[in-house]
C-alpha cells in the first residue's frame, strides 16, 4: 500500500477548515450571546440608559483598539514569517517587541479614559442630563478593565501566529462571551429588586476580561515553550532589525485598526451626540447582527491568516489564491443566508427588543445589503495586510472613515439612525471594493472562484427569491415567514450538498489517507 500525499493547497485548505470550523462555531456562540446581552440591556434599561451603555462600550472598544497598536496583524504576520523562513529563534524577541508596548499603552489609555469620562458623557448624553452621572461612572468602570481587554486580544493573536486556534475559540469566543451573558443576566435579574443601574451592567459586561486575560497568558506561555528552539540565542543585531521591521510593518496597521474600529463604533457615538441616546439605542440594536457577520468573518480569516502569510512569504501565489477563494466561498455560504434572513425577519427580530425598536427596520435593510457586498469580497483587508501592504490598508480605512463621518454629520440630524446606517454602508462598500482592486493588481489575488459564485447564487436563490415567492401567497406575518423559511433551509442544504465539490466542503471531512494498491 502506498500513501498518496495531498497537494499543498489541499493540505492548507484542510487546516483552514479545521481551525475555521471551530472558530466559526465559537463565533456563532459569541454572536448569539452578544445578541442576548443586547436584548437584556435593551429590555432592562430604558431607551436612554441603554443608549448610554452602548455609547460607553463603543468608546471602550475604540480606545482598546488604539491600545493594541495594530498587533492583531503583526503578531500573526511575523511569527508565521519567521517560521516559514527558518528564524524560529527570533520568536521570543518578536513577542516581547509587541506585547510590552501594548501593556504600557493600554494602562496609559485606560487612565486617560478614566479621567475623560465626564467630558465624554456630556458629549454623548447632552440631551439627557439625568443619565450623566451613571454614564460617567459606567465609563470609568470600563476604563479600569481596558488594559485587560487590550492585552487579552494581543495574547490570543500571538497564539494564532502559532496556528493555534483553540485558545481564541475557548477563551474569547466561548468563555468570555458566556461569562458576559451570565454576568449581565445576573445584573438584569438583580435589577428586578434593586432597580436598573448602568454602572452595574458596565461592570458585569467588563469583568470577564480578568480571568480570560490570565488564561490567555498561560496559553501563550505554554505554546511558546513547546516550540522554543534549544541552544540557539539570537544576536543583538537580529533583535534590533526585528524590532525595526516589526514596527515598520505594524505602525500603519495600528492606525488602520483604530480607524477600522472607528468605522464599527464611532457611528453609535455620533448618533448619541447628534441624534440623542434613544436613537443611538435603536441603531445599536438594529445593527447588532453586523457583529455576528463580523464574527463569522473573523472565524474564517483568523484561520486563513497564518497560512496565507506563510504562502506569500515564500512567493507561493497559487496556494494563496486557493486559500483566499476557498475561504471567501465559505464566508459567503455562511453569511449571505444570515443577511437575507435578517432582511426578511427585520420587523419581527426588532420587536423582540421592544416595540420602539421596530423603527430600525430600514437600518437593518441598508446594513444587510452593505454586508452582502463586504462579505462577497472576502477577508480582503486581511489579505492586503498579509501581502505586506499595510500602508495601503491604512489609506483605505481612513478614506472609509472620512466617508462615514462626513455622511453621518450630514444625515444623522435629519434621518437619525437611518442616516448613520447610510454612512456606514457607503464606508463598507469603499473599504472593500478599493482593496479588492489593490489586491488584484499588486498581489494578483482575487476571491471570485467557483466556490464564491456557487455560494452566492445558492444563497440568493434559497433565501432571497424563494421566501419572497412563498410570502406572496402566505403573507408576511409570523406564520408566513416561518412557512417561507422551512423550504428555503431545505433547498439550501440540498444545494450545498450537490455543490459540495465547487464549495470545497470535503475539506471539513475527517482526514483520511488515500491509498492505492500496487502490484
Amino acid at each position: 500500500m502506498t500513501t498518496v500525499a495531498e497537494a499543498p493547497a489541499t493540505r492548507g485548505t484542510r487546516g483552514v477548515a479545521r481551525g475555521g470550523l471551530a472558530n466559526m462555531a465559537g463565533s456563532a456562540l459569541a454572536g448569539g450571546t452578544g445578541v442576548v446581552v443586547t436584548w437584556v440591556v435593551a429590555r432592562t434599561l430604558g431607551a436612554e440608559q441603554a443608549g448610554a451603555f452602548f455609547a460607553a462600550t463603543a468608546a471602550f472598544v475604540l480606545v482598546g483598539g488604539l491600545a493594541k497598536l495594530g498587533t492583531q496583524t503583526g503578531l500573526v504576520y511575523w511569527p508565521a514569517r519567521l517560521r516559514a523562513t527558518g528564524r524560529d529563534h527570533l520568536l521570543g524577541p518578536c513577542l516581547r517587541t509587541a506585547l510590552v508596548p501594548v501593556l504600557v499603552v493600554a494602562v496609559l489609555l485606560g487612565a486617560a479614559l478614566f479621567l475623560a469620562a465626564a467630558p465624554i458623557a456630556r458629549l454623548t448624553a447632552a440631551d439627557s442630563p439625568h443619565v450623566l452621572a451613571e454614564h460617567t461612572t459606567g465609563l470609568r468602570i470600563l476604563a479600569v478593565f481596558l488594559p485587560l481587554q487590550a492585552l487579552t486580544d494581543a495574547l490570543l493573536t500571538a497564539t494564532r501566529g502559532y496556528r493555534a486556534m483553540r485558545p481564541t475559540v475557548t477563551l474569547d469566543r466561548i468563555l468570555r462571551s458566556t461569562l458576559q451573558l451570565l454576568c449581565v443576566g445576573a445584573a438584569g435579574v438583580a435589577a428586578l429588586w434593586t432597580g436598573a443601574s448602568l454602572p452595574a451592567f458596565a461592570f458585569a459586561w467588563a469583568v470577564p476580561y480578568l480571568p480570560v486575560a490570565i488564561l490567555a497568558a498561560v496559553s501563550l506561555r505554554r505554546i511558546y515553550l513547546a516550540g522554543k528552539p534549544e541552544r540557539f540565542r539570537s544576536r543583538r543585531s537580529e533583535r534590533l532589525d526585528l524590532r525595526r521591521d516589526f514596527w515598520r510593518f505594524t505602525g500603519p496597521r495600528a492606525l488602520a485598526s483604530v480607524a477600522q474600529l472607528a468605522l464599527q463604533r464611532v457611528d453609535v457615538l455620533l448618533v448619541a451626540a447628534l441624534g440623542g441616546l434613544a436613537p443611538a439605542a435603536v441603531y445599536a440594536v438594529a445593527g447588532r447582527f453586523v457583529v455576528l457577520i463580523q464574527f463569522a468573518n473573523q472565524g474564517i480569516s483568523q484561520s486563513v491568516q497564518p497560512r496565507l502569510a506563510e504562502a506569500l512569504a515564500v512567493g507561493d501565489r497559487d496556494t494563496a489564491n486557493h486559500l483566499y477563494r476557498t475561504a471567501t466561498g465559505w464566508l459567503v455560504l455562511v453569511t449571505w443566508p444570515i443577511n437575507l434572513l435578517v432582511i426578511l425577519f427585520a420587523p419581527l427580530y426588532l420587536g423582540l427588543f421592544g416595540a420602539h425598536y421596530r423603527t430600525g427596520t430600514p437600518v437593518v435593510v441598508v446594513l444587510a445589503c452593505a454586508m452582502l457586498v463586504a462579505t462577497g469580497c472576502g477577508m480582503v483587508d486581511m489579505v492586503l495586510a498579509m501581502a505586506g501592504r499595510t500602508s495601503w490598508n491604512l489609506y483605505n480605512v481612513l478614506l472609509a472613515l472620512v466617508v462615514t463621518a462626513g455622511l453621518d454629520v450630514l444625515l444623522i440630524p435629519r434621518y437619525g439612525a437611518l442616516g448613520a446606517a447610510i454612512g456606514l454602508a457607503c464606508a463598507l462598500v469603499v473599504n472593500n471594493l478599493l482593496p479588492l482592486v489593490q489586491v488584484a493588481r499588486a498581489a494578483r489575488l482575487h476571491p471570485f472562484g467557483r466556490g464564491t459564485l456557487a455560494a452566492g447564487a445558492l444563497s440568493v436563490a434559497c433565501f432571497g427569491v424563494l421566501p419572497r415567492l412563498v410570502t406572496a401567497v402566505t403573507g408576511t406575518g409570523t406564520t408566513g415567514l416561518v412557512l417561507a423559511t422551512v423550504p428555503a433551509v431545505a433547498a439550501f442544504a440540498a444545494g450545498a450538498w450537490l455543490l459540495r465539490g465547487h464549495l470545497a466542503l470535503d475539506a471539513f471531512k475527517p482526514r483520511k489517507l488515500m491509498s492505492r494498491r500496487t502490484g
